[in-house]
């Protein structure tokens, strides 16, 4: 069954089920590109300046809005938020197709997420939504090239139950990158499987002890990628042997911008540049170079940033 017609979409795609007398709205918000249910194609086809794919949200994967929830700890009076990403979905299916229903500032982070796990999505959301998602649109577009491949430490077998699900999703929460594999690879630092003596099924209820103790067998020290100064920034390293991009995603959103945000990625990189959607800030400061890692710090994340790297 087809769920997108006409060409393979590259970039997220807002899905729109309003009519051709919405045309300047999307206009207005720089949005040129649609998905439209298939009985609204001929009337948007013939509206100049806009390129029309068409969708059936029924047969697509429908994904929560992504952003953070406050939830208590237990035992205190303080709160932490919680991360809703829809990242673990995304590496589970990588062939799948997905709707997302985000309203306002949550569709820019609907699209970001999206296009740093290369997933094929649609993304409806409200009048009050256009604008920022019109701008993240257009700053994807900018982004390439598109196709550098992952870099992880982790190959995860999944076994495709709602307990592997509870544990990818907090190793995406940790930033532990992993890939999702059918078997052991015996080229990843290290294998990891629900069942196994160190991940029992018995602790399936408890993914947070899981995520931790794969943390610990991986060591920090071979940690390709790490984050420090946010519990809510969720991080995607790409790369080939001469250059690499590290993705940077708020799920706090610009409502609440992250400033001093430490990273360290290991690989003799020389060049970090940093690029954003709003412009608002392109200088990294306290750039450090160490045997065989670099170190830098993003002043101020406000939803999403891409660093790309050089030897």
């Amino acid at each position: 069954m087809t769920f997108f017609a006409g060409v393979l979409l590259l970039l997220p795609t807002l899905f729109w089920n309003q009519g051709p007398q919405s045309a300047n709205t999307l206009r207005q918000a720089g949005i040129h590109e649609i998905a439209v249910p298939p009985d609204l194609a001929s009337a948007w086809k013939s509206v100049s300046g806009f390129a029309i794919q068409t969708a059936d949200p029924g047969q697509l994967t429908k994904l929560p809005a992504p952003g953070i929830t406050i939830r208590n700890r237990q035992a205190s009076a303080t709160q932490a938020p919680w991360v809703v990403s829809n990242g673990w979905r995304l590496l589970r299916q990588p062939d799948g197709h997905f709707y997302y229903d985000a309203p306002g500032a949550a569709a820019a982070l609907a699209a970001a997420e999206a296009f740093m796990y290369n997933a094929q999505a649609v993304i409806h959301t409200d009048e009050a939504g256009l604008a920022p998602l019109g701008q993240m649109l257009k700053f994807l577009t900018t982004v390439g090239p598109k196709d550098l491949p992952p870099k992880v430490n982790i190959a995860f077998v999944d076994d495709g139950s709602a307990a592997s699900g509870e544990f990818m999703n907090l190793l995406v929460r940790r930033n532990l990158l992993f890939k999702v594999v059918k078997s052991p690879d015996p080229k990843a630092d290290l294998n990891v499987a629900l069942g196994e003596p160190d991940y029992p099924k018995s602790e399936a209820s408890n993914p947070a002890l899981l995520a931790e103790k794969v943390r610990a067998n991986l060591t920090d020290p071979k940690r390709l990628l790490r984050i420090y100064g946010s519990e809510v920034v969720i991080s995607r390293l790409m790369g080939t042997r001469d250059q690499g991009r590290i993705y940077l995603l708020n799920y706090a959103g610009s409502k609440y911008p992250i400033e001093g945000v430490r990273v360290k990625v290991l690989g003799n990189y020389s060049q970090p540049r940093l690029e954003n959607p709003d412009a608002s800030q392109t200088d990294l400061m306290d750039i450090s170079r160490k045997a065989n890692a670099l170190e830098f710090t993003v002043p101020q994340l406000n939803n999403f940033a891409v660093v790309n790297l050089t030897r």
